[in-house]
């Protein structure tokens, strides 16, 4: 197996932070602070996943209890973010 880079684990990671809370998007857009605070717990908690974005996306989920205290805030704020734009744009 090819050893990945830091950088490509590091955007499989933000990617699939980014994906969270969204089973079926159109575009797995990520915030600059997800990939800031959820990086080094998506690499310790789901690197066995790592490069699968669906992967480690789930694996964070299920591990959300054990995610550090920064990367959940983060989480749970862009996941209701994103439950009002999709909220609104059904009304």
């Amino acid at each position: 197996m090819k050893p990945f880079t830091t950088r490509q684990l590091t955007l499989a990671c933000a990617i699939a932070i980014g994906a969270i809370g969204l089973p079926a998007s159109p575009g797995l857009a990520f915030s600059s602070e997800a990939q800031q605070m959820c990086t080094g717990d998506a690499m310790r908690l789901c690197s066995s996943e790592i490069p699968d974005v669906s992967r480690i996306t789930a694996c964070m989920v299920r591990k959300r209890s054990q995610v550090s205290a920064g990367c959940r805030a983060v989480m749970e704020r862009e996941a209701a973010e994103r439950r009002a734009r999709r909220a609104a744009y059904y009304d």
